[in-house]
C-alpha cells in the first residue's frame, strides 16, 4: 500500500484527499480514498462523493486510444497520437486559412487543472488568434464574476472558510449547501453548535435539507432574488441600519440606488417574491443587527437571466452595512466546480484574459502579448458558451475543440446544441471518458488522463491553491490535458505561419506551466509571485494573493476597505427587477426548477460509475407538490409528459412537500446515457444574462400531462464476476445504444453490496420479439428460465446462478407488477429458497417474510429509512439511533436528513 496526497475533483470546496494505491507502475490501482486531516479546506472530512472516488476508477467507458473519423468515413478508428494531432492541425489550419481564426473555437472546463487551462488559453489567443475560448464555468460562476467586478471591482472572493466559525448570521441563498457543498455545511453545523444564538436564513424556492435547519426560510418565487435583497435594503435604509459613514467614505452610486429602491417596500416586494412582508422585514432586521453576517450562494442566484443583478443586490447588503473585509462577514460565492476559480485566474473565458486582465483594455492585451512573446493578441470578443454553439449551428464556427466537458448534456435547449454538433465540420472531444453524450459527435476523440492520474494545481472557493498529484499512471495511451494542448499548439503553429510561437509551448512539466502562469499575475490583484510547485510542496495549500516575499496567503480581502476599482470605492449599481426569462401561462402553467442531488455530480460521467452513489436517489423523477399531483390525477410513479416551449421529455412523477403548488423540480444529472431523451436540459431556455452571458438553467415554464404508455418492461441484471461494477458498466454501455428507440427508458445502477443494472421501459406498443432478443443478448441472459404468454404479450425470464440460490437476471415484459420486490430481493443478495416459485407471479406485494428494505439514507453504511424510522418510532434519540446503526458517523452527508427525520418522528411505542 502506498499513499498520495491530492485534492478532490468534484465541487469547489477543494477538499484534500489521501489516495491509497496497491501495486506499482502499470499495475498500480487506486483502492481507497480518505480525507486529508492536514488540508485546511476540510481537515479530513469528505462527503459521500469524495469518499467514493476510488469506486469510479474502472476502465470500462474510459477513452484509451486516440480515435479519428476521416472525411467520408462513417466511424472512428484507432490511430496513433502523431496521426491524431497532425490530422487535427491540418483540419484547423485549413479552416483558419479559408474562414479566419474566429471560425474555430475551444470549449473547456472548470474540471481542468490550472496548468491545463493555461495552455489551452494561450493556444487559442497566441497561436490561433481568436478569443473563441470559453469554459463550462460560464454555466456555473460567470454571474458571480460579473457581480463581484461590478460592485467590488475584481473577481476576488473576499472571504475564507475560517469565517464560517466567526459569523453570527448565515444568509444561504440559492444553494442547497447540505447537498451541493456538504463539507462546508458541516462547518455551518459546527458554528451553530458552538453558538446557539447564531441565526440562519435560507432563501430557496424549495424546502431543502438546508432550508429545514433554517431559523427563517424564505421560499421565494423563482427569479425574485434581486427584488428580495433590494426590499431588505429598503428596510435597512428606513430603519437606520445602514452604515452611512462607510457608504460615504468607501462607496459610490448609493444615492442613485436609494432613489431606485424608494418604492420597493416589503409589501410591494411580497407579491413578486411569494413570501410575506413580515418575513422580509425579519430577514432585514437580522442582517442589520448581526455583528458578522456571512452570505453564501451558488447556482440559484447565478443561473438566471439576471444573475449579475442577483449577485449585485446581495453584495449591496454588505456594502450598505459596511459588513465586509473583517472576520466572519462578507459575500461568499460557493464555486460549483473544482477549478472554476483557476480558470478565471488564467482568463480561459471569452471575455477574460490571464491575471484578471480585461479583454477590451488595449494596454492589458499589449502587456500579455509581451509576456507571451507574440506581436499582438486579438481584440474581437469571443463567443461565450451558448453563443458559441449557436454559431456552430449556424455555420459561423466550423470546428470546435471540447475538453473535459459534456455540452451534449449540460447546455440548455439540448435539441439546438445537438444540431450544432451534428452540423459542425470538425469536432474534437478530449476527455477521460468515451461514453459521455458528446463523444458520439466527435470526429476526433483524444484520451485524457483523469483524477488520480494527473498533476497540477486547482483553486477552491476561498482562493486557496492546492496541489493535485498523480497516484497511478494514466491507462492506455491517455495523456495529461496540458500536454495534449501543447503538442497540438506546436503542430498548428507550424501550419498557420506562427512557427516562432511553437517554442513557447515547449513545457517539460506542469511546474513550468505554473511558473509561467505565476508570471502573468505579478503586480495584479491576484498576485501569486511568491508561489511555485516547490513552495506548495513545502508549505501546503495557500491562498492568494501571495506575492514575492510573502510567507503566507491572505485570508480575507478589503480589510482596509479599499476596493479594486480605479478610485478604490466599491460600487452600488443600478438593478433590473425581472423574474424569469419566461413566465408561466395557460399552456405552460408550472414553474420547473432544477438542481443537484446529494450523491451525484454534474452529468454523472464519474459519480454515475459508483453504484453506491445511486442508492439515495436511484432513478430520475419529476417532483410536484401533492396538490398538483392530485389535481392532475397522478399516482406516485406514473409517467408524465413534461413539455416546455423547446421540447418534451417523459419522467415518472413523485409527490414532494418541499415544493409550493405550481412548482416542479427535476435533478439535472441524468442525460442521454441514462434516458431515452437528453434529460431536463432539453426543456431549459437558452436565455442568458446580458452581462455575464450565463444561461438560465434554473427555470422553465412547463406543462405536465399523463403519458399514455401502457406497455412496460423491466430488466434487472446482477454481476457474476469478481469485479461487479466493471461488469455492470460493460452491460450499461451495450444497453445505452437502445435508449433512443423507446418512448420512455431509464437505465440506472442500484445496490451497494450486491450491485445491479436496471432498465425500465414504457411504450405505446409491445416490443417486437427481435428487439427483445437483442436486449436479452446484450445482458447475457440466454441461459434463463423462460415464461411466455403470447396471447397477452407477456415474456418473463429469470437467470439463477449455478448454485441455484441467487437471482442474477430478470426480464419482465408486458406485466411487471412484481418488479419492485424482485429488485429488492436481488439487491439484498438473499437466497431464493421458497421465493423461487414466486418469480413469475403477477404479485405487487412480496410474499410473507420478505420485508422491504426501504430507501437508503446513509450510503457509507447502507442504512435505510425504514430502519431509522423504526428506532425513532421506539422513542430513541437520534444519537442512540446513530450508535446502533452508525448512520451519519462517517462522511456526514446524511446528517441533515437524519436530523429532519428525527424532528418529524412519530413515537409509536411508549
Amino acid at each position: 500500500m502506498s499513499e498520495t496526497r491530492s485534492t478532490c475533483c468534484y465541487c469547489g470546496t477543494g477538499c484534500g484527499v489521501i489516495i491509497e494505491t496497491v501495486g506499482a507502475g502499470a499495475t498500480a490501482k487506486i483502492v481507497g480514498v480518505r480525507g486529508d486531516p492536514e488540508h485546511p479546506a476540510n481537515f479530513g472530512r469528505l462527503c459521500s462523493k469524495g469518499a467514493s472516488l476510488h469506486l469510479t476508477t474502472q476502465l470500462t467507458g474510459r477513452a484509451l486510444v486516440p480515435e479519428y473519423r476521416a472525411a467520408g468515413d462513417q466511424a472512428r478508428r484507432a490511430v496513433g497520437w502523431d496521426t491524431a494531432l497532425d490530422a487535427a492541425a491540418e483540419r484547423f489550419a485549413a479552416i483558419i486559412a479559408e474562414h479566419g481564426p474566429d471560425a474555430v473555437a475551444f470549449y473547456v472546463s472548470g474540471q481542468l487543472l490550472t496548468e491545463d487551462y493555461y495552455v489551452f488559453n494561450k493556444l487559442a489567443r497566441a497561436v490561433v488568434g481568436t478569443n473563441n475560448i470559453d469554459s463550462n464555468s460560464r454555466l456555473c460562476m460567470s454571474s458571480a464574476v460579473a457581480g463581484y467586478k461590478a460592485t467590488l471591482g475584481a473577481d476576488a472572493v473576499p472571504c475564507s472558510y475560517e469565517d464560517i466559525a466567526l459569523a453570527d448570521l448565515f444568509l444561504l441563498a440559492g444553494s442547497n449547501t447540505a447537498w451541493a457543498h456538504p463539507v462546508l455545511f458541516r462547518r455551518i453545523e459546527d458554528a451553530r453548535a458552538a453558538n446557539p444564538d447564531l441565526k440562519i436564513v435560507v432563501i430557496d424556492p424549495r424546502r431543502t435539507d438546508t432550508a429545514a435547519m433554517a431559523d427563517l426560510h424564505l421560499a421565494i418565487t423563482p427569479g425574485s432574488d434581486a427584488i428580495l435583497y433590494s426590499a431588505m435594503l429598503h428596510v435597512l435604509l428606513w430603519e437606520g441600519l445602514v452604515d452611512e459613514a462607510f457608504i460615504a467614505a468607501h462607496t459610490s452610486g448609493f444615492a442613485a440606488l436609494r432613489a431606485q429602491l424608494r418604492e420597493l417596500t416589503p409589501a410591494a416586494a411580497a407579491a413578486s417574491c411569494g413570501v410575506s412582508a413580515d418575513d422580509i422585514v425579519t430577514a432585514a432586521h437580522w442582517f442589520g443587527a448581526a455583528r458578522a453576517p456571512l452570505s453564501m450562494w451558488c447556482q440559484g442566484l447565478n443561473q438566471s437571466s439576471h444573475g449579475t443583478a442577483n449577485n449585485a443586490a446581495l453584495i449591496h447588503l454588505h456594502l450598505a452595512t459596511g459588513k465586509i473585509g473583517r472576520p466572519g462577514m462578507g459575500p461568499f460565492s460557493l464555486t460549483g466546480q473544482p477549478n472554476a476559480m483557476g480558470g478565471r485566474e488564467v482568463g480561459a473565458m471569452a471575455n477574460l484574459l490571464p491575471g484578471h486582465r480585461t479583454l477590451s483594455d488595449a494596454a492589458d492585451r499589449e502587456e500579455l502579448a509581451a509576456l507571451w512573446g507574440v506581436p499582438a493578441l486579438p481584440a474581437t470578443p469571443g463567443k461565450t458558451a451558448v453563443d458559441m454553439f449557436d454559431a456552430l449551428r449556424e455555420g459561423k464556427i466550423k470546428a470546435v475543440w471540447i475538453a473535459c466537458t459534456n455540452p451534449a448534456h449540460s447546455l440548455p435547449d439540448q435539441t439546438r446544441v445537438r444540431e450544432a454538433l451534428q452540423k459542425a465540420e470538425f469536432v474534437v472531444v478530449q476527455d477521460a471518458f468515451a461514453d459521455i453524450e458528446t463523444a458520439a459527435y466527435a470526429d476526433l476523440l483524444l484520451p485524457a488522463a483523469s483524477w488520480g492520474e494527473k498533476e497540477g494545481t486547482v483553486t477552491n472557493s476561498e482562493r486557496r491553491i492546492s496541489r493535485v498529484r498523480a497516484a497511478v499512471a494514466p491507462p492506455g495511451e491517455a495523456r495529461a490535458d496540458w500536454n495534449i494542448a501543447a503538442d497540438f499548439a506546436r503542430r498548428l503553429a507550424a501550419r498557420v505561419g506562427a512557427g516562432d510561437t511553437a517554442q513557447h509551448f515547449a513545457f517539460a512539466a506542469t511546474a513550468e506551466v505554473f511558473a509561467e502562469h505565476v508570471a502573468t499575475t505579478r503586480g495584479r490583484d491576484l498576485d501569486i509571485g511568491g508561489l511555485s510547485h516547490a513552495v506548495l510542496e513545502r508549505d501546503g495549500p495557500q491562498q492568494w494573493p501571495y506575492p514575492a516575499g510573502a510567507t503566507s496567503g491572505q485570508a480575507r480581502l478589503y480589510a482596509d476597505h479599499r476596493f479594486a476599482t480605479a478610485d478604490g470605492r466599491a460600487c452600488f449599481v443600478p438593478l433590473s427587477f425581472n423574474l424569469t426569462a419566461e413566465a408561466p401561462d395557460a399552456r405552460f402553467p408550472l414553474r420547473l426548477t432544477t438542481g443537484r442531488l446529494r450523491d451525484q455530480w454534474h452529468g454523472m460521467s464519474r459519480s454515475g460509475r459508483a453504484t453506491r452513489l445511486c442508492a439515495h436517489e436511484p432513478a430520475p423523477r419529476l417532483l410536484l407538490n401533492p396538490a398538483d399531483l392530485e389535481r392532475r390525477g397522478f399516482k406516485e410513479g406514473d409517467l408524465a409528459r413534461v413539455a416546455s416551449r423547446r421540447g418534451e421529455i417523459v419522467l415518472p412523477v413523485s409527490a414532494s412537500e418541499e415544493l409550493k403548488p405550481g412548482q416542479a423540480f427535476a435533478a439535472m444529472h441524468w442525460g442521454g446515457r441514462s434516458l431515452s431523451h437528453a434529460g431536463v436540459n432539453q426543456l431549459m431556455p437558452a436565455a442568458t444574462d446580458p452581462v455575464s452571458k450565463q444561461p438560465e438553467l434554473k427555470h422553465a415554464a412547463i406543462r405536465v400531462e399523463r403519458a399514455e404508455l401502457p406497455w412496460r418492461l423491466v430488466l434487472l441484471r446482477a454481476a457474476e464476476t469478481a469485479e461487479p461494477e466493471e461488469e455492470l458498466l460493460v452491460w450499461r454501455a451495450r444497453l445505452a445504444h437502445f435508449l433512443p428507440q423507446f418512448d420512455y427508458a431509464a437505465l440506472t445502477l442500484a445496490g451497494r453490496d450486491h450491485p445491479l443494472l436496471a432498465l425500465n421501459v414504457a411504450g405505446a406498443e409491445p416490443l417486437a420479439d427481435d428487439r427483445l432478443a437483442l436486449l436479452v443478448a446484450a445482458l447475457d441472459l440466454g441461459d434463463s428460465t423462460v415464461y411466455r404468454d403470447p396471447r397477452r404479450g407477456i415474456v418473463k425470464m429469470a437467470r439463477i446462478d449455478a448454485a441455484g440460490d441467487q437471482l442474477k437476471g430478470l426480464l419482465l415484459a408486458g406485466e411487471t407488477a412484481a418488479a419492485d420486490w424482485l429488485r429488492e430481493l436481488m439487491q439484498s443478495g438473499r437466497p431464493l429458497g421458497d421465493l423461487r416459485r414466486w418469480l413469475f407471479a403477477p404479485a405487487a406485494q412480496p410474499p410473507a417474510g420478505l420485508v422491504p428494505a426501504g430507501r437508503t439514507v446513509c450510503n457509507c453504511f447502507g442504512v435505510a429509512d425504514t430502519d431509522i424510522k423504526a428506532l425513532l418510532g421506539q422513542g430513541l434519540a437520534l444519537e442512540q439511533v446513530q450508535a446502533q446503526l452508525k448512520c451519519g458517523s462517517s462522511c456526514g452527508s446524511c446528517l441533515p436528513e437524519l436530523r429532519r427525520m428525527a424532528a418529524q418522528a412519530v413515537v409509536t411505542v411508549a
